[in-house]
């Protein structure tokens, strides 16, 4: 609510008195003298301005105070009525304006409190229009009824005469006051064209005058080329003043019988009144539009200004790169943030300059932007792009279409990305991290090899591929004959070394998709899968018995070692329990044999 109707502290008594005595002189000023240019009989002027002040002045001011406001305005006027033309019809008549001013006053300030908001100038402009055709009609019908009373006018001529009067003057001048006392001098002191200004109406005053004060032609015409000059170079300053100059010139000479209204043969007063009236009225017809659209163009552009440069201050100050491009990738506007992340100035990234992302992610990003496009919704997307200094920086943007400020019906993008970098290396870091921790998890540290986990998860497998495709299956099982004696000779380093060197050694021995796996101490698997014969993992036994049959260096000696091997085969499919009982005990039928060899089971195949 603006301060206009806000409960505040009222102004003091000698600037109310002041305020007041302005108004109240203005109001019977005016009143005065369209009342002694007034040539329909019953004190009816052509055009009635009084009523536009007094309601201008009220909607200005807040409602506690309109009580000595109305008394004022009232008693100018019916004074003014008064001093031109006698008491009555003088005071009937003022009490009618006075009905329509409080029309208009107190539907606008009930309806609209807040005048003075562009928000409500929509609105504004309704209610303020209809009230002031309801009110100049009650006002109308009950002046003409009393003048067609009292003089014997007729009664629609008269009521159409003070109808159009009213409404003009309404229109005019409570508009023009409103917004005077809003603006100050401001509504037509245009900064460094104060003197344009007065130009304009000097020349439309002299042409007004030039037209108003010859009878010989019918020039009235003459009038609209400098108002409507006016009226582009000032908007709505020139509507109200030039208009209010016009109708006052215009009422003035057809008063007193001059100007082309006078050329009318057998014309009566009211019927130049009503004419004088039609000129203005058109006059307004023509102006108002004009000065509403440019002012709309006006506030349009404002907009379109402050919305420009919140974007301009969003995107230049902008820690992230704002990009604005064509959907072919030509960079039509680049924020300045993309100096700090990618080296470049803006103007360098500007152009079609797919080099600048990373090879491998282009043909991604040109889909992103097609699918952005065809879809009409935003997409977000990361992506590598080209640091001045050669290295890529990673940049998630979201992407999103915009309506093409150069080709009409065409879209742009536009989309803002960030450098993620950090978060990217953090990200590998923790998935390395992550493969290497399950690495640790299924494979034995000492030896690399594949650690008991892995071994159950391949047995598993291995044993549902024989199920399903009916192969046969060999399982091996060994460890190194009397270990603990090279442990307690040699101490555990040794020991350790002599791990590692017979886990390379039987990695050696096996087939590239055979499984090789320390379950524990010295206990060794080795998981042949197609096994064609049984003898496919003898020959591995057999090459394993022969390798070991080289010494192994250790840091305390050359330490020779040799291993025991049970093997289990299974032409079918095999239960794993089975299959693993079956190896175990192959591996102590090689030891009670005397170690240094192998021994072969076969395992029946389960159903």
């Amino acid at each position: 609510m603006s301060a206009l109707n806000q409960p505040s502290p009222l102004p003091r008594a000698s600037t109310l008195l002041l305020d007041r005595t302005v108004m109240a002189l203005l109001i019977g000023a005016t009143a005065w003298v369209f009342r002694s240019l007034a040539l329909v009989p019953g004190e009816i002027a052509a055009v009635w301005m009084s009523n536009g002040i007094f309601v201008g002045w009220l909607l200005s001011r807040p409602t506690g105070v309109w009580p000595g406001y109305v008394a004022a305005g009232f008693a100018a006027e019916f004074v003014a009525r008064w001093a031109s033309g006698g008491m009555f019809p003088g005071a009937a008549l003022s009490v009618f304006d006075l009905i329509e001013v409080m029309i208009v006053a107190g539907t606008v300030r009930s309806r609209v409190p807040d005048v003075g908001s562009p928000r409500h100038w929509l609105a504004l402009g309704r209610i303020a229009t209809a009230s002031t055709l309801v009110a100049c009609a009650v006002s109308g019908l009950l002046a003409a009824a009393v003048v067609a009373a009292t003089t014997g006018a007729a009664l629609l001529p008269t009521f159409m005469t003070w109808y159009s009067a009213h409404v003009v003057g309404m229109v005019i001048v409570a508009t023009f006051t409103l917004v005077a006392h809003r603006e100050g001098v401001g509504v037509i002191d245009v900064p460094g064209r104060r003197w344009h200004f007065a130009g304009s109406m000097l020349l439309l005053a002299l042409v007004s005058g030039a037209v108003f004060l010859q009878s010989a032609y019918p020039l009235l015409f003459l009038a609209y080329p400098p108002l409507l000059w006016a009226v582009f170079q000032h908007r709505f300053a020139g509507v109200v003043v030039g208009v209010s100059l016009l109708a006052v010139i215009g009422s003035t000479a057809t008063a007193f019988g001059h100007g082309p209204l006078s050329l009318i043969d057998n014309a009566s007063a009211t019927e130049r009144v009503v004419l004088l009236q039609m000129f203005i009225g058109i006059a307004c017809l023509m102006t108002f539009p004009v000065a509403l659209a440019m002012a709309e163009r006006a506030r349009l552009m404002a907009r379109l200004r402050d919305s420009e440069q919140r974007y301009r201050v969003l995107t230049d100050y902008s820690r992230d790169v704002i990009v604005r491009m064509r959907t072919d990738g030509h960079r039509l506007y680049v924020s300045p943030s993309a100096k700090d992340i990618l080296g470049w100035e803006p103007d360098e990234m500007l152009g079609t300059r797919w080099d600048l992302v990373h090879p491998d992610d282009r043909a991604r990003q040109q889909q992103v932007m097609r699918d952005v496009i065809a879809s009409g919704e935003s997409d977000a997307s990361i992506y590598r792009v080209r640091h001045k200094d050669g290295h890529y920086v990673w940049i998630e943007a979201v992407t999103r279409p915009i309506p093409s400020a150069e080709r009409e019906g065409a879209m742009d993008i536009i989309y803002a990305g960030r450098d993620v970098s950090r978060r990217i290396t953090a990200e590998q870091a923790l998935q390395a991290s992550r493969l290497e921790l399950e690495a640790m998890a299924r494979v034995d540290s000492l030896t690399g090899l594949a650690n008991r986990r892995q071994f159950d998860e391949r047995l598993a497998l291995a044993l549902n591929r024989s199920q399903r495709q009916g192969r046969a299956i060999a399982l091996m099982y060994m460890d190194i004959d009397h270990f603990k004696q090279v442990n307690d000779c040699y101490g555990h380093a040794a020991g350790d070394e002599v791990l590692r060197s017979f886990g390379q050694r039987l990695g050696a021995c096996v087939r590239v998709g055979d499984l090789v796996a320390r379950l524990g101490g010295d206990e060794f698997v080795v998981l042949v899968e197609d096994a064609a014969s049984p003898a496919d993992a003898e020959t591995i036994a057999r090459k394993l018995i022969e390798t070991m049959t080289a010494a192994i260096a250790t840091g305390a000696a050359n330490i020779r070692v040799t291993t025991s091997i049970g093997i289990a085969f299974c032409a079918g499919p095999a239960a794993a329990q089975a299959l693993m009982s079956a190896a175990d005990a192959a591996l102590y039928a090689a030891k009670n044999a005397g170690r240094n060899t192998w021994h072969l089971v076969t395992e029946e195949a389960s159903e």
